[in-house]
């Protein structure tokens, strides 16, 4: 049984793969409580891996199927395990993640975004990408602990502080880094 939060249809909005229709399976908890986040742990769902590939089919339109699946939370790692990756790649899914990087992941996933937190510990060593909250303190030594192609800095998107244009002058200087938005928020989607 996993513990999920909600299952919905729309883009993805952020990083490589921003603007693709996407099915979201947002797990419930995390190990982190980053002062951002915007999942309500309070409320969850036990399902089964079948009841998850049943409800992915009631969000989605009728003929509809999109490529992949993203898991993500809170933090999907500490439920995600190798019998529900399968399901959905028996599905006709490929399954993205979303993770803080803190857990080691069961195997078979199709791309994963490492998103790390200031403070944390990595357990991850290698991400197709690393995406970055820009909070104002210096990324750079993310670099030394996580292998990637993909560098991502995203704003910090909170109502009390926005740093859209921080964020664009720190990637101006360090073009190692791209600006990743967050797309579905800017067109006021889920």
């Amino acid at each position: 049984m996993y513990r999920i939060n909600e299952i919905f249809y729309s883009l993805q909005g952020e990083g490589m793969h921003s603007g693709r229709p996407t099915v979201f399976i947002r797990t419930s908890g995390c190990n982190l409580a980053c002062p951002w986040c915007d999942t309500d742990f309070s409320r969850s769902t036990e399902m089964t891996a079948e009841q998850i590939i049943d409800a992915i089919r009631l969000c989605l339109p009728e003929g509809e199927k999109p490529e992949f699946v993203v898991l993500t939370g809170g933090e999907p790692a500490l439920q995600v395990d190798e019998p529900l990756v399968e399901a959905l790649h028996q599905a006709g899914y490929r399954v993205h993640i979303e993770t803080n990087g803190t857990r080691p992941l069961p195997q078979g996933i199709d791309w994963i975004t490492c998103s790390p937190k200031e403070g944390s510990r990595l357990a991850l060593t290698e991400a197709d990408e690393v995406k970055v909250v820009y909070t104002g303190v210096n990324p750079e030594h993310w670099r030394n602990d996580i292998r990637t192609n993909y560098w991502l800095l995203q704003p910090l998107d909170r109502k009390d502080n926005n740093n859209i244009t921080e964020t664009a002058q720190y990637i101006l200087a360090h073009p190692n880094w791209k600006l990743s938005l967050q797309i579905h928020k800017i067109l006021r989607m889920r």
